[in-house]
């Protein structure tokens, strides 16, 4: 750990890694993440570089198209071609915190591409205790223009890859040998979740569950972008239909509250730690 990195602590026990600085190739677009996340319990809900996707994270912010700069890693969608190598790859660089505690952070961040800085982003992230077996996650992000021009936020989907809206908000979580069961208060199954809004959304692995939940109104108008088959993921979509604006001096603001819970809920459980996660 360099002296930026910190571990994230509910009633004194450590649940989350913060790494600031990682040291990654260029084309995983090298960027701040959360791992290993930990239920109270202690169980792993998160992976870093697995061989499936060397460039998921763990949990953070990460964007596949910033006016044609990658900010995810990988691959770049391009239309009427599909997945192709391009030297595009942009990085999150840590600047300062604002705040930093046991159970939480404010961080400021630079996202910086070929001609230089595109954005600047305010990064807030809490840990709070919801029960003996389940806490939260609250994770806020504000992304500026501070370039002269209007830049746009894009996604495989928009560049012409149907059901890839990924980009903003994700969270990598464990593989395990049965994929994980998703599901929310009116829905189950990747099919009936995938590309919709919802309030909050479930991803149940055999001795864990993640709840996430949009808290704001711009928040939750983003559909969810869900995997469990060829890996479990959860993320928002902030370019779903159509390219996000984003003029000069201009912010876009999310913000996503997570319950790590230990054991699998059922979802008038994954509900009610909702309930309690957003009013804590």
């Amino acid at each position: 750990m360099n002296g930026d990195d910190l571990v994230l602590r509910v009633a004194g026990r450590p649940v989350g890694r913060y790494v600031t600085r990682p040291e990654l190739p260029a084309r995983l677009s090298p960027r701040p993440y959360l791992h290993p996340v930990t239920t109270l319990a202690g169980t792993a809900v998160t992976e870093l570089g697995p061989a499936d996707h060397a460039h998921h994270l763990g949990v953070g912010v990460a964007v596949p198209d910033v006016e044609g700069f990658n900010f995810w890693g990988g691959r770049t969608y391009v239309r009427d071609q599909g997945p192709t190598e391009l030297d595009n790859h942009g990085s999150q660089r840590h600047t300062a915190y604002q705040l930093r505690d046991p159970d939480g952070f404010v961080e400021e961040l630079r996202w910086v591409a070929g001609p230089g800085e595109l954005l600047r982003e305010r990064r807030t992230v809490a840990a709070t205790a919801l029960t003996d077996t389940a806490w939260a996650l609250d994770l806020t992000f504000s992304l500026t223009n501070t370039t002269p021009n209007p830049l746009s936020i894009g996604s495989p989907a928009t560049n012409g890859r149907p059901g890839a809206a990924y980009g903003g908000f994700f969270w990598r979580a464990r593989k395990e040998e049965t994929a994980p069961e998703v599901f929310t208060a009116r829905a189950e199954g990747v099919s009936e979740v995938h590309g919709r809004t919802a309030d909050w959304i479930a991803l149940a692995g055999s001795g864990w569950t993640l709840v996430f939940a949009g808290v704001t109104e711009a928040t939750r108008q983003d559909p969810w972008f869900v995997r469990t088959a060829e890996y479990p993921g959860v993320g928002s979509s902030l370019a779903h239909d159509a390219r996000l604006p984003l003029p000069p001096g201009e912010t876009v603001v999310r913000r996503i509250v997570t319950v790590v819970a230990d054991g699998r809920l059922t979802p008038d459980e994954a509900a009610a730690l909702v309930r309690r996660a957003v009013t804590a």
